[in-house]
């Protein structure tokens, strides 16, 4: 008995060895060494009495979500639990469904949204506080809510009162906080103040023409509905040069090419993207009721301006997201199990319809691996998944295909228009399909077409050199 206890005490050392080795390879700082013995330690006493080399990829997803389920880690621990269980069955038990397991996923989708994110922000906001910029972390907005209290908390719910995007709000915020940081005495504002506060952007800071007419928007509301003062004649000022650009753009082998080095939740977020015209946002953002599989169409709810379209439901992909939905209709009864399956509604829609927040309709098509709890809330959710989770993926996936152009998620949104119109589509359907209100706004992807003047044919082409 003593001797197999000492052979199987060797036999242990000699794994954890083999397994620092592997992290020294993988250049694991020696400061992060013990911490993923240690998630790798909980992972094995989880499913203790069970031989590592018989575990399958259920074993890891479902011990997945289980620690998915704890508010007490924070995503970079997350992280690093993946990170660890990936070297433990990839390089040292060399378990051969590693290989394609998809360890991306649970890393990148396991960042949780922030306390002033556009999407919670409002469901923040709604406790009763005096300081309405209680609800921002950016040092800039808070101090200067102390400084001018009054200006900028009317701001705040002006802007909201109005039901502006949550982007607006930022921006309009941040260019406020820092024209009132500029012009010190807050008694004597007047049209002056505005020129040359956007006329020192160009000239001190070069900022581009757009960053340019976002301030002076912001200046301009400010000026109406906070100091309620109309503006005057300021249409002589240094305004920065507007450049013509045009949208990258890329062909259907290009395109291909990237989703080739995708899989699973990322591939069908990319096939949305490129197949369905969305936005980012308006990706993420997508619900389970938002699917209509008889139509074969996708409801895009409250996109940008307010307005809900009808987009069309690639047909390639509808047996993957039938399989993903599935899954995640696992995910949320398990959610419901342990006490945070609802969902963020605004204020009003889970006041009128109170069970609406855990109904599966109502749930994100694709969600995060962790569910986050908010302490001033007292709300612990599983939100839909960070949008850098996605960015990150493509630009990744554009590197490995060798693609040279500068891609991002708005890469397919234009490819999804370009195409469109290669294939014989009428401008003004592409035009209702993108959510454009004006048509000058799609003409631009005629770029690139084959037809007018971009046909020319270049005269070196006939030189017959």
């Amino acid at each position: 008995m003593a001797m197999d206890s000492a052979a199987a005490s060797g036999s242990v050392r000699r794994f954890w060895d083999k397994y620092l080795i592997l992290l020294g390879k993988n250049n694991i700082k020696p400061t992060a060494q013990r911490w993923y013995v240690r998630r790798v330690e909980q992972y094995i006493d989880h499913y203790q009495g069970v031989k590592l080399s018989t575990h399958t990829a259920e074993h890891v997803t479902d011990y997945f979500r289980e620690i998915g389920s704890q508010t007490t880690l924070k995503d970079w621990q997350y992280a690093q639990v993946v990170d660890a269980i990936q070297l433990l069955f990839g390089g040292l038990i060399h378990s051969p469904w590693a290989k394609d397991y998809d360890w991306q996923h649970w890393q990148a989708f396991a960042r949780t949204l922030e306390p002033d994110h556009p999407t919670i922000i409002k469901d923040i906001s709604n406790l009763q506080s005096e300081n309405l910029a209680d609800s921002y972390r950016g040092s800039l907005v808070r101090n200067m809510s102390r400084q001018n209290p009054e200006y900028i908390n009317k701001l705040i719910a002006v802007i909201r009162s109005r039901d502006l995007a949550l982007t607006t709000e930022r921006s309009y915020l941040h260019w406020v906080c820092r024209f009132l940081s500029y012009h010190k005495d807050a008694t004597t504002y007047a049209d002056q103040h505005i020129i040359d506060y956007i006329e020192q952007l160009v000239i001190r800071r070069d900022v581009s023409a757009s960053t340019q007419s976002q301030a002076l928007n912001a200046l301009v509301f400010f000026y109406r509905h906070v100091l309620e003062q109309e503006v005057g004649d300021i249409q002589n000022f240094v305004r920065a040069r507007r450049p013509k650009r045009l949208p990258v753009v890329l062909s259907r082998d290009e395109v291909r090419d990237v989703m080739s080095h995708m899989k699973g939740t990322h591939y069908l977020m990319s096939s949305l993207l490129y197949g369905a015209g969305l936005r980012l946002m308006e990706c993420v953002r997508l619900r389970v009721m938002d699917i209509d599989f008889a139509y074969e169409q996708i409801r895009v709810c409250d996109g940008k301006g307010k307005k809900d379209r009808i987009v069309p439901l690639p047909s390639s992909v509808k047996l993957l997201l039938s399989s993903h939905l599935d899954e995640r209709k696992k995910l949320h009864e398990k959610d419901l199990e342990n006490g945070h399956g609802e969902i963020y509604l605004p204020a009003a829609l889970a006041r009128k319809y109170p069970h609406a927040p855990s109904d599966w309709r109502w749930q994100y098509v694709f969600c995060s691996t962790m569910v986050a709890y908010d302490s001033r809330s007292g709300k612990t959710r599983r939100h839909h998944l960070h949008q850098t989770a996605l960015q990150k993926i493509i630009r990744d996936s554009a590197r490995k295909a060798g693609i040279c152009k500068r891609v991002t998620t708005h890469t397919f949104r234009h490819s999804f228009a370009t195409h469109l119109l290669e294939d014989g589509y009428d401008i003004r359907t592409v035009q209702e399909l993108l959510g454009h209100s004006d048509v000058s706004t799609t003409m631009i992807y005629t770029h690139v077409l084959n037809k007018g003047a971009n046909a020319v044919k270049s005269p070196m082409d006939s030189l017959n050199m």
